[in-house]
């Protein structure tokens, strides 16, 4: 699993949902949260979008961006955007290559984690554990926002 101090991968490349081609390394040189989750439309999951998109202009303010991704497909993540109003990336991995280079993936399944991963590409923060409720908040506090 990486860890903090650790380089963030640069070779990953997965379509979001809308189809389009995403290369995480795109954003180097900027402030970005990765999380990863286990499925869209699910009560967790939903749970922690929604509290992201919330908070979405203060992170904005901050310059931070962030990308959710699960193994769901591009359709699911279009249908899981559109009914919530996410305004953010979702990546589909649907062959859990992204998950395993980070090290979210355990026993063949996507685990609730998160990195935060700052301008010069190393891993700033890794949150193991995530409480769908509290995440967010979490952030919030982490960055200082608001």
């Amino acid at each position: 699993m990486l860890k903090e101090g650790d380089n963030a991968p640069k070779d990953i490349e997965l379509n979001d949902q809308d189809g389009n081609l995403v290369k995480l390394n795109d954003y180097m040189g900027k402030k970005i949260v990765i999380y990863f989750y286990p499925k869209d439309n699910t009560p967790g999951c939903t749970i922690e979008a929604k509290n992201f998109r919330n908070s979405i202009k203060d992170y904005a303010k901050k310059g931070i961006k962030i990308i959710g991704i699960s193994a769901d497909s591009v359709k699911s993540h279009e249908k899981f955007v559109s009914k919530h109003q996410l305004p953010f990336t979702l990546l589909s991995d649907s062959e859990k290559k992204a998950a395993k280079s980070f090290g979210a993936l355990e026993k063949g399944s996507v685990k609730r984690r998160t990195w935060l991963i700052n301008e010069n590409w190393k891993i700033e923060k890794v949150f193991e554990k995530v409480s769908p409720m509290k995440h967010n908040q979490e952030l919030n506090e982490y960055y200082h926002l608001k």
